[in-house]
């Protein structure tokens, strides 16, 4: 997906990334995503907000034989940094991002699996031993590292897993500095021949900045990244500038942003194409802005934004700025 759709669209993911479904695998190693080519993906209907992502699908047993599959939903990736403009929707480390599923409008139990990484290996064992819990954004994460011995800390300090970014005093006060990777799985049954509906909801974890970070001069670094990743084009850019106090201090632009991404490279894992992919992207207000990259988008409310592709081929995922004016929203 490439392209922008003019201002009245584009008016109005960085941060968290958000998965779709997909099947897998449980081997030796842990959980693993595998093609399936017996389920097509007959349509997925995809919102993203930055107060929910809702996701259904519809999903086609293409043989004569009823299929059990291993689906997987990986969730966003959540890492621990002292300066992290990260907002995460729960501190409840089972479930971060208040994921819920159905099959079939039935609940579904789904079970979480998770893994730490550091330097690119797989260091979750080190942290189980020493009973400091997964999820590195939670208090109690810290709290646990920083109860360790100093032998146990210098050990994790060495592995990548914690970091003492250095407040001047007699002794390292240590943060978390690992990635928590999370998928929920369970075992599903596809009547043979036949189509069900799976849907996800949850709430999102957003990235984001306090300020307008494009308008800033960094040599037109950030700007450029911007235009690459969302797709910002002149309309938008120009909205930003007209709402500032005052046109020489970037700072003043009346805007915070917030970044959503969602992952849709794992929909390739089924049999041939998604038939219809709908996309809606809702600014929450009015006054907000949006900025992705996209073909054919239309504006179907004050804050809606919607795209229809058949046959799609989920090669790139979503990125999206919101851009979210703070003078409206104070007290909200």
């Amino acid at each position: 997906m490439r392209g922008i759709a003019g201002f009245a669209v584009m008016a109005g993911l960085a941060g968290a990334a958000l998965g779709n479904d997909t099947a897998a695998t449980l081997g030796a190693g842990g959980l693993a995503f595998a093609q399936n080519d017996n389920i097509a993906m007959v349509s997925e209907d995809l919102y993203l907000s930055l107060d929910e992502v809702r996701v259904t699908y519809k999903f086609e047993n293409l043989t004569a034989e009823d299929q059990e599959v291993l689906v997987a939903f990986p969730m966003p990736d959540i890492t621990g940094e002292f300066e992290g403009m990260v907002g995460y929707p729960s501190d409840n480390p089972e479930n971060v991002f208040e994921f819920s599923t159905t099959f079939e409008c039935r609940p579904v139990d789904a079970e979480l699996h998770q893994s730490v990484f550091a330097l690119g290996v797989d260091r979750t064992k080190e942290l189980v031993k020493l009973g400091v819990p997964l999820a590195p954004h939670v208090s109690a994460a810290e709290n646990a590292i920083n109860a360790l011995s100093a032998a146990e800390q210098d050990h994790l300090v060495a592995l990548g897993l914690i970091s003492d970014p250095g407040f001047g005093g007699d002794a390292p006060y240590y943060f978390p500095a690992w990635t928590l990777k999370s998928a929920y799985t369970w075992t599903a049954v596809f009547p043979a021949g036949e189509t069900v509906t799976v849907e996800h909801r949850y709430t999102p974890g957003t990235g984001g900045t306090a300020a307008v970070s494009f308008l800033y001069d960094d040599g037109g670094q950030t700007l450029a990244d911007y235009e690459r990743r969302y797709c910002l084009d002149p309309p938008v850019i120009d909205a930003v500038r007209r709402n500032m106090v005052s046109p020489e201090e970037p700072w003043s632009a009346p805007y915070t942003e917030a970044w959503l991404e969602y992952v849709l490279s794992t929909g390739r894992n089924w049999a041939g194409p998604i038939g219809t992919f709908r996309l809606i992207v809702d600014k929450g207000r009015p006054e907000n802005l949006v900025s992705f990259c996209g073909e054919g988008i239309e504006k179907t409310g004050p804050t809606t934004f919607e795209v229809v592709y058949e046959d799609f081929y989920p090669w790139e995922d979503i990125e999206i700025l919101f851009l979210v004016r703070y003078e409206l929203n104070q007290g909200a």
